[in-house]
């Protein structure tokens, strides 16, 4: 090539340093090495400590001792640059004929150092900013005040009458669009997102919000059917006029299992934090209709759309477009995987143990009912999801669409034979939750299957490069069969989207805490390194949508808005609620904290609180304080995961503590 050049970002470690001449070797995931230059104007190129959404610069980076004669720029590259460092690097790649090199622009810093120098230090042992235990905690509770800012303007006021799905870059109502829907679904995910952020900070203004957001959701879109026995969610509001059917583009004037399973993602979260028994009745009447209507009683799980007039799944109605987008008696991801993280693992965490006075009752009848839906839906991703190619090993992407006969339909509207990224992530990721949750029992589901396929697929993609390899995150859209002679095929551009970076996370977090295979760690940080950096909208709070390959922010039309169908306080937030857990219990191995508070008119008589489906013998609970006073400890089994709540106890916070047990008797 001749004097080809490109903006660049590359993550990875330090393999040398050679300071005297401005130089330092970078180590990417993909094997390849960078000599990477650093302009000897020290104006040229910034070290950046890498900062939260709170913008707060961490650079405690210890003196090294003084060199004669050394430059400004010279003692910033000892000063934070080390063998085996983790960095990004930001600048400009330049190839020409035999040549190639890397000017460096801006190098993120990424560790906490305490004042210590890093040429004192052993890298591999040094804690990442955001693995520090206030970094998430900090993350989610931005982030949820950006959302109250947004929102309710005037204060502590939660008038969901003023909630809006459509919001610019600004964090204010678009201009463009229907400036007064509101989504049912997205509402929903919000109210997920503010319980999620009460959970981990104890902030009663988050559930003051999520309180109000659930009575909104139960005023206006809930609608009883069957004689009173299911409900089923209209998709929205727009002023006075309720809209039943969907009005989003691959689901128009259908009743999508998809949004109604996404109606229960806040109020199973709410409901794991109050025990309020009139929301746990919504969720329970919503899983009756997944079982009455939308059930495959022959073929086995869910079929993806009805029509709202019939409530039947082979109506004309639902064949859109001429047969482009043909919805008649189909299954998908969305239908069949999206229970497991939606509402069934926070429902189960909540339900289960059930407590003495209840066994025997409705409560105990709608576990068993749950945990059906749970084995069901793990064995049809087990079995039906993955597809093994003429040489009998498993193609390294799933197929996601099926007829009702479970024969994967490739011709669908814009997916056709397509993967999603991140749809395989957040498979490996809930087969490792679900065969956390199996491990130890007795059931069907064997746990060690549930990882193997968790771990093909957490393989498959850092072996196609759709984890990127050289800068960290995962890219979207690719073909399933590459069709241009390379391992990865985009099927538009190779950008990276932000929930796709979140089950990415998850995903190697609780893979290695399930493995402790160290290159799934190193794999989340990377991915944690470019979330970190290039996600974060820093200016406005919240996070970007879309970003370049290289970590560029996309904000033009619908990836500028801030509230739409697939941001609205859900993913990011469930990021902020799981990262936390997954770093203190897998990689720190701390102590952690979360927050509770049943409903002074609560029916039940204990309190589950388990934080996610985590293997046995991980954690175990060390303090309970209730409004702030410490519980007898024998009152409570710390390896259960159930307070009992005695007269009195209901409308008061509880704080529970958590340790990690890691081998101590």
């Amino acid at each position: 090539m001749q004097s080809f050049t490109q903006c660049i970002t590359l993550t990875g470690k330090v393999v040398n340093v050679l300071e005297d001449r401005y130089r330092f070797t970078l180590l990417c995931r993909s094997g390849d090495e960078f000599d990477i230059r650093v302009p000897k104007e020290q104006d040229r190129c910034w070290f950046s400590p890498l900062t939260n959404l709170d913008k707060l610069a961490r650079d405690r980076y210890g003196e090294p001792t003084p060199t004669a004669g050394e430059d400004e720029v010279q003692h910033r590259i000892r000063k934070y640059l080390a063998p085996d460092c983790l960095v990004i690097v930001k600048g400009i790649f330049q190839e020409s004929e035999d040549k190639r090199t890397v000017s460096a622009r801006q190098i993120y810093l990424l560790y906490e150092m305490d004042g210590e120098p890093i040429t004192n230090c052993e890298m591999r042992d040094k804690e990442l900013v955001f693995e520090t235990s206030s970094w998430w905690i900090q993350q989610i509770k931005m982030m949820g005040d950006t959302w109250l800012h947004a929102l309710f303007r005037d204060g502590l006021k939660f008038d969901f009458s003023r909630y809006q799905t459509n919001l610019d870059i600004t964090n204010a109502p678009s201009l463009s669009g229907n400036t007064e829907l509101q989504e049912m679904a997205t509402l929903s995910r919000l109210i997920y997102g503010f319980s999620s952020a009460y959970m981990l900070t104890g902030a009663q203004r988050f559930l003051d919000a999520a309180t109000e957001g659930v009575k909104y959701q139960r005023e206006f879109f809930r609608s009883y059917g069957g004689n009173g026995q299911y409900i089923l969610w209209a998709y929205g509001k727009k002023g006075p006029e309720i809209i039943i059917p969907s009005l989003n583009g691959d689901d128009k004037n259908t009743l999508p299992l998809y949004e109604q399973i996404y109606a229960l993602a806040g109020l199973a979260q709410y409901y794991r934090i109050t025990l309020d028994w009139e929301t746990l009745d919504d969720i329970r009447r919503t899983v009756k209709a997944f079982q009455d209507i939308y059930y495959d009683v022959e073929g086995k799980g869910y079929f993806s759309h009805i029509d709202y007039a019939s409530l039947r799944p082979d109506s004309d109605s639902l064949n859109l477009d001429g047969g482009f987008r043909d919805n008649r008696k189909k299954k998908n991801w969305n239908s069949i995987g999206d229970h497991i993280p939606a509402y069934l693992v926070n429902l189960i965490l909540a339900l289960e143990p059930v407590p003495e006075s209840s066994r025997g009752s409705i409560i105990q009848d709608f576990v068993d009912t749950c945990k059906s839906i749970l084995e069901e839906t793990s064995t049809i991703i087990l079995k039906k999801f993955p597809e093994k190619l003429p040489n009998g090993k498993l193609a390294p992407f799933v197929n996601e669409r099926f007829d009702e006969h479970w024969e994967p339909d490739k011709k669908w509207g814009w997916q056709q034979d397509r993967a999603i990224v991140g749809h395989n992530l957040k498979i490996a990721w809930n087969l490792t939750r679900v065969a956390n949750y199996y491990t130890g029992q007795s059931e069907t589901v064997r746990p060690t299957e549930l990882v193997d396929l968790a771990e093909h697929l957490a393989e498959s993609m850092i072996k196609t490069g759709a984890v990127d390899l050289y800068r960290g995150g995962c890219f979207d859209a690719v073909e399933r069969i590459p069709e241009n002679e390379m391992p990865i095929d985009f099927a538009w551009l190779n950008t990276k989207d932000f929930w796709q970076q979140e089950q990415g996370i998850l995903a190697y977090l609780i893979l290695y805490g399930r493995t402790e295979n160290r290159k799934y760690l190193d794999i989340a940080r990377e991915m944690m390194a470019f979330w970190n950096a290039f996600f974060l909208d820093r200016d406005r709070g919240g996070v970007f949508f879309r970003t370049s390959d290289n970590g560029d922010p996309n904000i033009f039309g619908e990836y500028g808005q801030k509230g739409g169908h697939a941001i609205s306080g859900y993913h990011v937030f469930e990021l902020n609620y799981l990262a936390h857990i997954y770093i203190m219990t897998y990689v720190h191995k701390k102590n952690f904290c979360l927050y509770f508070k049943p409903n002074p008119h609560c029916r039940q008589q204990a309190i589950n609180v388990l934080p996610d489906f985590i293997e046995p013998e991980k954690l175990r609970i060390s303090r309970v304080t209730i409004d702030g006073l410490d519980l007898d400890k024998s009152t409570y089994n710390p390896s259960i995961f159930q307070i009992e709540l005695e007269n009195g106890c209901q409308g008061q916070e509880i704080q529970v503590e958590f340790e990690v047990i890691d081998g101590k008797k």
